[in-house]
């Protein structure tokens, strides 16, 4: 069989376009993008007004009281101005330039931070893997206080109803789950159209309020909220960790980039989202203004008596759409990490032949269902969640701009000084908020802090355990130019076909290739050391994946390069480079980890990376390698 011959470059993150019907594509292209951004980034974002000023109020006030004029005048100028700094400066026009191959995410933002130091910043790394943590706490938390917050408006069509709102959220957020086997494709067509409405209901029922009481326009000035957070002490903090309850869910702009384009996500947030959002707080302000008592719940009571069954109900549809964009995010996270090396490997399904955004993890979904479920039934309401739900995005948030500065200064080359001078107020502002929330740390905020405490520690061991086993890997192995020659001066017996030896080090002589002679004394007529490859790109054109370097007649070094955003299908991969994949024969070396005190982790540790490494999946699964072409070696390796 000929070996084929390809070489591979890197294409530079500049030269790997958006999508093109985002930046350059007909109008009637852009303009569904920017509908189609609208379900899906917006949707977290588009569900804080059901609780976002309750909650901030609330904690100005102190419970059951009702809010003063000061108060809401305070917290709605808050509320406003996280949106225009955080979201609208932060994250519209500065993080959106930070484009990896055109995709966004904590992961992509790791490995643009990591190419522009060359590889040598490890702080990059744990940044990510807190980064990565808070976002499944983020992820756990969304759901379940969306639906509550949905499902609480039955209490205001008839208090009869409230026994029912927990039963009725669980029974949302079970079936929300069970569906994510079938994939987003047919639903996600539906998502766009349904969030615009939700976004337009949201501005009519503000506006209606507005119009009654135009003092409420005051609060655009900062002054009332600076003010109100220099005259409320305790209060005053309290209240701007619920009013960072306002961004949550501005990570998904940054994180679905690659999915709809800048241009797209920035047109809706400029011409629809954000005047929703301004409209619907000034209304909500302005009803309070004249009506303190409404605090229990001002959304729905934005509304007339007979609109609040189908709002409840079209909340519901808002939340279910919301949790939707968390979940599907959290998949994507989940591949990127464990392509990074930052997770073990998981059994990775398409649900979409044509969208390669479109996966599912079933792991991860049970998961992360039975943790929503457990939070729900925990905290019970909304109210009790709010607390909890703070720590998770604004820590989320610290760590983006830190990684921003990283790469406005190294790769976008700006000098120290002007990208300081550009993240550090927006990385003040969330320092604030980080404190205000670290307030509710014994109310709720300490659930994503364990989360992600359990979390980055599985992350580091993982990383950790897994540079040890390729640390005595390489200690065992035999050069493979040394082998080579041993292998070809001797008289073992020569199987036809190819065979290929899956390694982590290229330069060595694959396990699985020295026990297969050891042991059955042949090899075979042609020998593919095959070496993968997890690129800092978010994906590898096909033309550029496979890499050829001939050694001899009987073997030949063979690299293929995934995208931290591919599904890594080796056979796929080799058989668009020419190999004939009827004809291979993959050996793997089926490896039998032993915990050892002489190694560089404690023994509790080396546990739990075994235990971690058992529930993963083979790598036979993982890289789409048929069952009936894979020949599995044991080997033992002390950690």
């Amino acid at each position: 069989m000929p070996m084929p011959s390809s070489t591979a470059t890197e294409l530079p993150p500049t030269q790997a376009p958006l999508p093109a019907a985002a930046e350059h594509g007909s109008k009637t292209g852009f303009w569904a993008l920017t509908l189609g951004s609208v379900g899906v980034v917006y949707g977290d974002i588009g569900t804080s007004p059901l609780y976002a000023l309750k909650e901030s109020l609330h904690a100005a006030a102190g419970g059951g009281h009702a809010p003063t004029r000061d108060m809401v005048f305070g917290v709605v100028s808050l509320i406003l101005w996280a949106l225009i700094l955080i979201v609208t400066l932060k994250y519209v026009l500065i993080v959106m330039r930070a484009d990896n191959g055109g995709e966004g995410g904590t992961p992509s933002l790791v490995a643009l931070a990591q190419r522009a130091l060359g590889h040598s910043g490890g702080f990059v790394i744990a940044l990510g893997m807190v980064g990565v943590a808070l976002f499944y706490g983020d992820a756990i938390i969304t759901p379940a206080i969306s639906v509550l917050s949905a499902v609480e408006g039955l209490k205001l069509v008839t208090p009869a109803l409230e026994p029912y709102v927990l039963p009725v959220s669980l029974a949302i957020l079970v079936g929300l789950f069970a569906v994510q086997s079938h994939g987003t494709a047919r639903v996600a067509f539906f998502f766009g159209p349904i969030t615009a409405f939700w976004f337009s209901v949201m501005a009519l029922g503000g506006l209606s309020h507005l119009v009654e009481d135009l003092s409420i326009l005051a609060a655009l000035n900062p002054a009332h909220g600076i003010g109100f957070l220099l005259s409320h002490g305790t209060a005053g903090l309290l209240a701007l960790g619920a009013v960072f309850l306002a961004v949550t869910g501005a990570e998904a702009l940054y994180a679905d980039m690659g999915h709809f384009g800048r241009s797209p996500i920035r047109t809706a947030w400029f011409g629809l989202v954000l005047p929703a959002l301004a409209l619907n707080y000034l209304g909500q302000g302005a009803m309070l203004l004249a009506h303190p008592e409404r605090i229990e719940n001002p959304f729905f009571l934005l509304y007339p008596s007979w609109a609040l069954l189908p709002m409840v109900l079209l909340a519901t549809v808002a939340t279910v759409i919301a949790s939707q964009a968390v979940i599907t995010g959290t998949f994507s996270i989940t591949q990127q990490a464990m392509q990074l090396g930052l997770l073990p490997r998981m059994r990775v399904l398409r649900t979409s032949e044509t969208e390669k955004g479109q996966i599912y993890i079933p792991r991860v979904n049970w998961w992360l269902l039975a943790a929503v479920v457990l939070l729900a039934v925990l905290f019970k309401s909304s109210s009790a969640l709010a607390a909890a739900y703070g720590i998770a995005v604004t820590g989320d948030m610290v760590i983006t701009a830190s990684l921003v500065f990283v790469v406005a200064w190294r790769f976008w080359r700006w000098p120290v000084a002007v990208a300081a001078l550009v993240i550090a107020p927006f990385l003040l502002i969330e320092l604030v908020f980080l404190s205000a929330n670290a307030l509710k740390l014994l109310h709720g905020g300490w659930v994503p802090l364990t989360i992600g405490a359990a979390l980055v520690m599985a992350m580091w061991t993982w990383r950790r355990g897994s540079a040890l086993v390729a640390e005595e890997i390489h200690r065992q192995r035999v050069p493979l130019p040394d082998f080579e020659r041993m292998a070809e001066a001797g008289s073992l017996l020569r199987a036809p076909g190819t065979a290929l030896f899956l390694t982590g080090s290229p330069g060595d002589t694959p396990g699985a290739l020295m026990h297969n002679v050891k042991h059955n004394h042949v090899l075979h007529a042609r020998n593919v050391i095959l070496h993968v490859v997890t690129d800092d790109m978010p994906r590898v054109r096909q033309a550029e994946q496979v890499t050829v370097k001939p050694l001899s007649d009987v073997f030949t070094c063979v690299t293929v390069r995934f995208g931290f955003m591919d599904l890594p299908d080796l056979p796929r991969a080799l058989a668009g480079a020419g190999f004939d994949a009827a004809g291979l024969s993959y050996f793997l070396t089926r490896r039998v980890l032993v915990a050892s005190p002489e190694t560089g982790m404690p023994v509790w540790q080396d546990r739990l990376y075994i235990a971690m490494a058992r529930a993963a999946t083979d790598a036979s699964r993982y890289f789409r390698i048929p069952v009936d072409r894979a020949v599995e070696i044991g080997a033992r390796i002390d950690i």
